[in-house]
């Protein structure tokens, strides 16, 4: 028996759409799996489409959008704890969730839990490392046990300094227990989207978003009082933008930069699914070139069997 649905695929690829047609037949309701959307103001930097959660005249329920102001440092451990909530809402309403999103870590954080939520973060290991050269700290992480390694990851020097920390926390506290996560029931689809064109509709997004108030979200969330700094943090869309508007870049620069940005990031994303695959994860994947009925043609098929 599925007791969540996962849809997950790079940028552009179309999860949202696919999501809400497949919740409007089912009767499901959709959570986010997108580290910004859960802001408010900050839609169409993160492309959160809300108008795709209506069709017919039928609004699709969703969860974990809009759920925090800009400026709020939200982490991965607080995810855990509202998908928790949300997935439970929904079982609750009789409906089937729906996981939808392109952030792996969130992904993976919601199908199997993330064991290492109640570790704090130890300061003084932390200044400690930020005295080291990215060698020095590649070569403590490289010093963590295997199964650390196994379920965690060095992407960015952020989750690296994490794992870390996480290691010498267990082995600073031999009675410690990692918490039990509720065992969930899942099926995974990704939308495969050719390279080509997908760069093509990443190019093409981003030139209509600059044209129609990507621009003007930004200085709305400055205005408000959202930090440059803060921008910084949220990255791609917003890091770029606040360049432009700091007069870092020209209008030229901030188009070019960022548009080799988020096609890294959509790489990057790829690389982290077929991750996900070496791990166990089993991903069915939908052509995104194939009609919209022949994908949930597809997706309903592999449900009913499941559930049979």
């Amino acid at each position: 028996m599925v007791d969540l649905i996962t849809i997950l695929g790079p940028t552009a690829s179309g999860k949202t759409n696919l999501a809400c047609q497949l919740a409007q037949i089912i009767q499901g309701e959709i959570i986010s799996a997108d580290s910004r959307q859960i802001y408010t103001g900050m839609d169409i930097g993160t492309g959160k489409d809300i108008e795709e959660y209506s069709l017919s005249g039928n609004k699709i329920p969703y969860h974990l959008i809009d759920i925090r102001e800009p400026g709020y440092k939200y982490n991965i451990w607080e995810y855990q704890s509202d998908f928790i909530s949300a997935y439970q809402q929904i079982v609750n309403n009789q409906h089937i969730p729906i996981l939808c999103g392109g952030s792996g870590l969130y992904i993976e954080t919601a199908l199997r839990g993330n064991s290492y939520t109640g570790i704090e973060s130890n300061t003084d290991l932390r200044n400690e490392l930020s005295s080291l050269s990215k060698s020095e700290i590649t070569t403590r992480w490289e010093s963590i046990s295997d199964e650390l390694k196994a379920k965690l990851n060095n992407n960015t020097l952020a989750r690296t300094i994490r794992a870390i920390e996480i290691d010498e926390f267990i082995k600073n506290n031999s009675g410690w227990e990692a918490p039990i996560y509720p065992t969930i029931n899942y099926t995974i689809f990704g939308i495969d989207i050719e390279r080509e064109k997908r760069r093509s509709r990443i190019t093409q997004r981003l030139s209509d978003r600059l044209n129609h108030g990507l621009i003007e979200e930004v200085v709305h969330l400055v205005e408000k009082g959202l930090a440059y700094q803060d921008l910084d943090y949220y990255g791609l869309e917003y890091r770029w933008v606040g360049q432009y508007l700091q007069s870092k870049i020209t209008k030229k620069e901030l188009f070019e930069g960022l548009n080799i940005a988020i096609h890294q990031f959509s790489k990057r994303q790829m690389t982290w699914f077929r991750r996900m695959e070496k791990q166990g994860y089993q991903i069915i994947w939908l052509d995104e070139a194939e009609p919209i009925d022949i994908k949930l043609n597809i997706m309903l098929t592999h449900l009913s069997q499941n559930n049979s």
